[in-house]
């Protein structure tokens, strides 16, 4: 089965940000404390399991629909776990982290959506 494009570069580019949530772990780990290892670390793992979660759904289906719910999620992550980052790395406001958040959520919405709407014929 043929995957489109934009599966291959948004695969690609949630592949990065694994890579790169690996390496916010540890500099959390070794270069922080307190507070600010703390939301280091959340954003971390939000970034893994959020860039993970990107990697499987461009890969389920080539719909539009599956397309405009990974690049919402992208959006939520970054907007939620650069937030928690910037504060731990510049000490930068944490105010972009609930609308990340908040869209992080409605993201999973768009993906169940998606899902109860899928057909066999669509898994392509």
């Amino acid at each position: 089965m043929m995957k489109s494009a934009w599966q291959h570069k948004l695969s690609g580019l949630a592949a990065l940000i694994c890579a790169m949530s690996v390496a916010m772990s540890a500099y959390a780990s070794h270069g922080f404390d307190g507070e600010a290892q703390h939301r280091l670390m959340t954003a971390s793992y939000f970034a893994f399991a959020h860039g993970l979660s990107i990697i499987v759904l461009a890969r389920v289906s080539s719909a539009k629909s599956n397309l405009f719910a990974c690049c919402f999620m992208l959006l939520g992550l970054v907007l939620f776990s650069g937030s928690l980052a910037g504060a731990a790395l510049f000490q930068s406001s944490t105010i972009l982290a609930p609308s990340g958040g908040s869209i992080l959520i409605l993201s999973w919405c768009w993906v169940a959506v998606n899902f109860f709407r899928l057909k066999k014929d669509d898994q392509s």
